[in-house]
């Protein structure tokens, strides 16, 4: 009875396939039925879009003023941006450390030298200096007072650097490796 049913019920389904022609004509319902897909007309070909050369244009472009430049703008910042925010140079001179950086994030900053030497008990809090640039490129401290050939790390604060996703903001903004005043 089931083989029955099947042979009955198999003309059509092979039927809702296709429109009964044989599979390799490769013609389809429209063009069997005296519809075309594409039409060619014999004729001149469509001349192919030229670059029109020369004469004068107008700017693509508004004009473009630069902000003033100096040479502390070229300074070359090693930026790691996962590591550090901010970039700085640290250079040792005598019982100091002078810092740059680049003065992306507002006119104040804070910078503290933070030794590295091991202390047991309650780590001793960083003492910052709050520096207040002029609004050029770069913003500099310097670090005094600090022990000769002691291990140091710079930290940078820039209080208007981006806050994270939870409105949280890390310590510091910017970070130097490990410094030892001269």
């Amino acid at each position: 009875m089931r083989r029955g049913l099947a042979l009955a019920v198999l003309p059509f389904l092979l039927g809702a396939c296709g429109d009964g022609s044989s599979p390799s004509s490769g013609a389809s319902p429209t063009e069997a039925a005296g519809e075309a897909w594409v039409t060619v007309k014999p004729g001149s070909a469509t001349p192919s879009a030229a670059a029109k050369r020369g004469g004068s244009y107008p700017p693509a472009l508004p004009p473009v003023s630069f902000l003033p430049t100096s040479e502390a703008c070229e300074l070359a910042w090693n930026e790691d941006i996962g590591k550090v925010l901010i970039p700085m140079i640290v250079t040792p001179a005598t019982r100091s450390l002078k810092v740059q950086w680049p003065a992306r994030y507002g006119n104040v900053y804070r910078v503290a030298a933070v030794p590295q030497e091991i202390v047991s008990g309650a780590q001793p809090e960083p003492v910052w200096k709050t520096v207040t640039t002029g609004g050029g490129c770069t913003g500099s401290a310097t670090i005094s007072g600090l022990k000769s050939g002691a291990a140091y790390i710079v930290w940078l604060d820039a209080p208007d650097t981006p806050r994270g996703l939870d409105n949280s903001r890390s310590l510091y903004s910017g970070r130097s490796g490990v410094v030892k005043p001269l």
